[in-house]
């Protein structure tokens, strides 16, 4: 087992790897900008190391200070958390190049999940249920455009090959309208990407997301941790989720968490990782996996009663994963609030000092925060100030629980999203569960147009 490892992240998740080492008597490391000097993981930390201005370019987007940092301080490997260097496959090659470990998936593997077209087709040959659509890019012949529509069906999806960010797409229904659309969406894309290749996939009109966590050694044993519904999203962005996902079948569950597991062991696959899949009419599309720990990981933790952190760092040491797949056994529901400083209405950053801070206790009730009263929250990095989950022996408790948790919870000084998180603990369709993740969405834009 390591003796100290160095946590290349900040917030919540600096604060939660930090409590998995301690409990595993692990020295911690803490880097830091100058404006996360004051944080709580710094000051419980062994020993911290600031790394540069508050800008992430210059300080946790900055490979060498951290690799200098690990030098330093002797640390024997590094845990990138989430977000910032966790999927960059340069940076985690450069920790193991400098003679430490990553606490992740080897480069190689980062590299070819990072990728959606190899990506897609590593979990097709796994057998990995994957949205029908072309293989590749569009032909510029008319009759082989039709011909691909109609063997993935309507609606379809032309989307841009080297686009992003909501644009270069455009949904197509019916057959007349498909040349032209294609040829919209190919002008579209050269005029703002420079490369007017298109491809299609299958639309999918009310997808959940779903996604399924796994775990893997190095001895290619790798299982698969239940599911999480993540579909309550702002513009891609996840505010809520759960585990188990509410109505799923149990023939559905384990079908597509031995695909996943089995591809795991195809590609080699090293440590925690999710599978992100959209969900309609009882088939799983896979769309990209996360080869790193997730934000929610809180509410598999409470469903299988096993510490991913934990289990990440023992994988990462060269253990042999101590739990096989018969062992896991889903109990109980669990669901998982983001806190976020930011309007609850307009959803702008609110960062700022905050003057009070209560947080909820109870039966089932656990926070991930690095706040505390009189903490400034920085304006310079993402608006995620904590996690408020709750734990019940079902989910209607779990509900329960937490609207009785987030009634207490009290944050002053800065504006916080805790009133929506309210609003939708009484709301009916999520009451009622497998909402789509448009439904968050629509949700807000009824409540604009009545005000």
């Amino acid at each position: 087992m390591f003796e100290k490892i160095l946590i290349a992240n900040r917030g919540e998740i600096a604060l939660r790897v930090q409590r998995a080492c301690r409990e595993l008597g692990i020295k911690t490391v803490a880097v830091h900008s100058e404006a996360d000097a004051e944080a709580k993981y710094v000051k419980l930390a062994d020993e911290s190391v600031c790394i540069g201005p508050a800008a992430p370019a210059l300080s946790y987007l900055n490979i060498p200070a951290i690799i200098s940092a690990a030098e330093v301080t002797d640390a024997e490997a590094i845990h990138p958390g989430y977000g910032f260097l966790s999927e960059n496959a340069d940076f985690a090659e450069r920790v193991e190049k400098s003679g430490f470990v990553f606490i992740g998936p080897k480069a190689e593997t980062i590299r070819l999940m990072g990728d959606k077209v190899s990506a897609k087709a590593a979990m097709k040959k796994a057998g990995v249920p994957c949205v029908p659509g072309s293989d590749g890019s569009l032909s510029e012949v008319p009759e082989e455009i039709v011909k691909t529509a109609r063997a993935v069906g309507y609606p379809v999806i032309i989307k841009a090959a080297g686009g992003g960010g909501g644009r270069g797409m455009r949904v197509v229904h019916t057959e007349a309208a498909l040349l032209n659309a294609v040829q919209m969406t190919r002008a579209e894309a050269q005029a703002a990407f420079s490369n007017p290749m298109v491809y299609m996939e299958k639309y999918l009109e009310k997808p959940r997301h779903i996604e399924i966590q796994v775990l893997a050694d190095k001895f290619r044993n790798a299982i698969y941790l239940g599911d999480r519904d993540c579909s309550m999203q702002r513009r891609h962005q996840k505010i809520i989720e759960e585990a188990p996902a509410p109505h799923l079948s149990a023939r559905s569950r384990v079908r597509v968490g031995e695909r996943c597991a089995e591809a795991c062991r195809k590609i080699g696959y090293e440590g925690a990782g999710t599978f992100e899949f959209l969900y309609e009419n009882e088939e799983f599309y896979f769309i990209e996996m996360n080869t790193r720990l997730q934000v929610e990981h809180p509410v598999t933790e409470f469903v299988t009663g096993i510490d991913l952190v934990q289990a990440q760092i023992r994988i990462a040491a060269g253990e042999r994963m101590p739990v096989k797949q018969r062992d896991i056994e889903l109990k109980g529901h669990a669901i998982e609030c983001r806190i976020n400083a930011e309007d609850p209405l307009k959803f702008t950053p609110s960062p700022g000092r905050v003057t009070a801070w209560h947080m909820p206790g109870g039966p089932g009730i656990r926070v991930d925060s690095h706040v505390y009263a009189n903490y400034f929250v920085p304006p310079n990095y993402d608006s995620l100030i904590g996690k408020l989950i709750a734990y019940g022996d079902t989910r209607e408790q779990a509900i329960a629980r937490m609207s009785i948790a987030l009634s207490e919870t009290v944050v002053e000084g800065i504006k916080t999203n805790v009133p929506l998180h309210i609003d939708l603990m009484q709301d009916a369709a999520f009451r009622r569960g497998g909402t789509s993740i448009h439904y968050l969405e629509e949700k807000l834009a009824k409540s604009v147009k009545s005000e």
